[in-house]
């Protein structure tokens, strides 16, 4: 798997339901799509530069079996923080004296700092050799996740229903989690007490973070307040 083809798939993953992809679904009820799309892409070139920049700056850093570790444990923290869900503060969609562009990619840049698809990146661009293509691979999957959530929110809300598309993205995160870690954990940890111990540590946080503290999911509320007003 190429590093852009990675990124990508990760990132549309991750952004499925995610406060920034709420964010640009609910600009679009404000905002022109192409407007909301340009910013959303100016703003994740810029935030996910960054992002790649410190990743690789990590790399040259720390030996690459601490990383591998370490971005299992991010996936495996990524997926539990799809199952728990994202919601969008009401300050976010104040008005703003800028122009609609330069609005959505100021606030689609701070909402994505600190967001999982950033720190994601920043693991993915630790563990390349190929900067350039993860940035490419992550923005085009911000593009492709926002452009799904902002177009194609309504047929997904009437086809699929929320839970299910979060879960899916959480366990598939969860699932190359563990799959990383049994790649680059020390042999002497996969033995059955080890492996029982880590699935009953996993099931607990999938309970905890994907049934005892969730979000109820804004994907569908958003789409249908859009829907609105676009109508009036």
């Amino acid at each position: 798997m190429t590093s852009f083809i990675k990124a990508l798939m990760f990132v549309v993953v991750a952004e499925m339901g995610d406060k920034t992809q709420l964010l640009a679904m609910a600009m679009a009820g404000k905002y022109k799509i192409k407007q909301v799309l340009l910013g959303v892409f100016v703003a994740t070139v810029v935030n996910h530069g960054i992002a790649v920049a410190a990743g690789k700056y990590l790399g040259s850093l720390i030996p690459m079996g601490t990383i591998r570790i370490v971005a299992a444990a991010s996936f495996i923290l990524f997926g539990l923080w799809t199952l728990r869900g994202d919601k969008i503060d009401d300050d976010k969609e104040k008005k703003s004296k800028f122009g609609p562009v330069i609005t959505v990619a100021i606030a689609f840049f701070m909402a994505e700092m600190g967001d999982k698809t950033q720190l994601m990146t920043i693991a993915i661009a630790a563990q390349s050799a190929q900067p350039v293509l993860v940035l490419l691979g992550t923005t085009t999957g911000m593009m492709i996740a926002d452009g799904i959530g902002i177009i194609g929110g309504a047929w997904m809300c009437k086809h699929i229903p929320d839970k299910y598309i979060k879960w899916g993205a959480g366990i598939i995160f969860i699932f190359f989690g563990t799959l990383t870690f049994y790649e680059a954990v020390p042999t002497k940890f996969l033995n059955p007490v080890y492996i029982i111990i880590y699935f009953i540590v996993i099931i607990l946080g999938i309970y905890i973070a994907g049934v005892k503290f969730s979000y109820e999911s804004q994907l569908c509320n958003l789409t249908d307040k859009n829907k609105q007003t676009n109508e009036a």
